[in-house]
């Protein structure tokens, strides 16, 4: 049984300057994200592209831009839809107290579709040649962000059995050792999810079965995942003992099913 080291989160102090571990999770998360941007613009069929379709730095910059955009403000309205709807429609303005925490990935990935959309429509650019591009570039954000909340002792597991070798205790969960479901959700919606993207991506898949593979990937692993982490306090188990971030991902699965079947027929 481990102990789950008590880490400040704060990083640095400097004066009135405090900055977070978590926010440096993000700052290492959008930085992999143009490094990983840039080498896709080196693979096919981007780096093929010439003229008015081509693709350049400036548009993984500007992608990055809108993603961030989509990705908190989707975040925090799915957090309030899915996770609090009664709550905040009682006290609407504290929607916009950020600063309280409170974010959905599903909510997120709503935002980022709409960010992608707008950049597509924008730039002329297929919607689907764009989503392709930015999923393999996602996970080791979604990596990143997990390394922050096991830093912050957040999201922990479910209670684990006391002969597991990594069951863990964390201070604000009580003496049980936990499964440290952080560490789970790094390892597969982040590293593993990245590599099957990134490799499939380069066998020359259809356009938008990246995209879709993506969806199904984060879905399958993600509601594996789900069955170690500790559901959220003020909604537990719903319908069939499943928590409400299996069931988000149950049409998040279907669609990217039906999407890489739609793509896969099509001639181009």
């Amino acid at each position: 049984m481990l102990i789950h080291p008590h880490i400040d989160p704060v990083a640095i102090q400097l004066g009135p300057l405090t900055v977070h571990w978590y926010g440096l999770t993000y700052l290492v998360a959008f930085g992999l994200f143009m490094y990983l941007g840039y080498r896709r613009l080196r693979h096919a069929p981007y780096a093929g592209l010439s003229g008015a379709a081509a693709w350049r730095f400036k548009d993984v910059e500007d992608i990055l831009f809108l993603g961030v955009l989509g990705v908190v403000l989707g975040g925090r309205l799915g957090y309030c839809l899915f996770y609090k709807p009664a709550y905040y429609a009682a006290h609407p303005l504290e929607i916009f107290a950020v600063w309280q925490g409170g974010m959905s990935f599903h909510g997120g990935l709503l935002g980022v579709v709409v960010a992608m959309l707008w950049f597509a429509y924008s730039r002329k650019k297929p919607f689907l040649q764009v989503a392709d591009f930015v999923a393999p570039c996602v996970p080791t954000g979604l990596a990143s962000g997990r390394v922050g909340n096991f830093i912050n002792g957040e999201l922990w597991g479910r209670v684990a059995d006391p002969t597991l070798p990594w069951g863990m205790v964390f201070a604000a969960a009580g003496p049980m050792p936990r499964h440290p479901s952080q560490v789970y959700q790094f390892l597969l919606e982040g590293i593993l999810l990245f590599l099957v993207l990134w490799l499939y991506a380069r066998t020359g898949p259809k356009r938008g079965q990246v995209a879709a593979a993506f969806l199904v990937g984060y879905g399958v692993l993600r509601f594996i995942a789900e069955y170690f982490r500790e559901p959220d306090a003020y909604l537990g188990l719903l319908s069939l003992g499943l928590s409400m971030g299996q069931w988000l991902c149950v049409p998040m699965v279907a669609l990217g099913l039906a999407v890489w079947l739609w793509a896969g027929r099509r001639s181009g």
